[in-house]
């Protein structure tokens, strides 16, 4: 059963003075459009339609905080790097969602959905450039893992792993996962929870850790 089952939707906000008061803890979810940010979001919380799933890049351009427990949200961003969005979107983004992700307190960390077929791309990695100096963890979906042979996932994974050891600071993993497969959701489960400070069931607490993840701690140090 997932571990997010109660998630519910609370609000979009469009302006950083409307962003929840009594927020203890959050975890932004970002991605290049079309990564599968929406669907991975329905996945860990075990729902079909709690993100919006659109057919249309960019359809997404404010914060939609979902609530886990008291105190507690997933926040889904807008995707970037949507070709045909008006200018007025693409400046939004820089108005809200930059402020938000450098300035936001409760922020605990950055989940990054990356499509495995195609991971890294220069969007991808200026985000994750930029957002590194705030010092909080990021944890990168190789999404779409099953439209990948085993080998094939495999190799994506340890070239991911092989970029990350090169950050050297602070705390970053990655893994594969699926909503189609359902793939890879203990694993995130577990991140998640740890960074929500919410209690696993013991089963999960008890796993041994995922192969497919790779961490470092060491200290801050901006972009060059």
């Amino acid at each position: 059963m997932p571990l997010f089952q109660n998630a519910s939707f609370l609000t979009t906000v469009a302006q950083l003075r409307d962003l929840p008061g009594d927020a203890l803890c959050e975890v932004a979810f970002a991605g290049r459009s079309n990564a599968g940010k929406s669907s991975a979001i329905n996945t860990l919380a075990g729902r079909v339609r709690l993100a919006y799933v659109s057919k249309t890049p960019g359809r997404t351009q404010h914060l939609n905080y979902f609530t886990l427990a008291p105190g507690k949200y997933f926040v889904d961003l807008p995707g970037y790097g949507f070709a045909k969005a008006p200018e007025e979107i693409r400046r939004q983004w820089e108005g809200l969602i930059g402020p938000y992700l450098s300035q936001r307190t409760p922020l605990v960390g950055l989940v990054v959905i990356m499509d495995c077929r195609r991971p890294f791309t220069e969007l991808d990695r200026n985000l994750i450039a930029w957002f590194r100096p705030n010092g909080r963890p990021i944890h990168i979906l190789l999404s779409k893992a099953d439209k990948l042979s085993r080998q094939e996932q495999t190799k994506v994974l340890r070239t991911v792993q092989a970029e990350i050891a090169t950050w050297g600071d602070g705390a970053y993993s990655v893994q594969l996962f699926s909503s189609l497969k359902k793939t890879g959701v203990e694993e995130a489960e577990g991140v998640l929870a740890r960074w929500l400070d919410i209690p696993l069931p013991v089963k999960a607490a008890l796993l041994p850790a995922a192969p497919g993840k790779i961490s470092a701690n060491t200290k801050k140090t901006p972009p060059g």
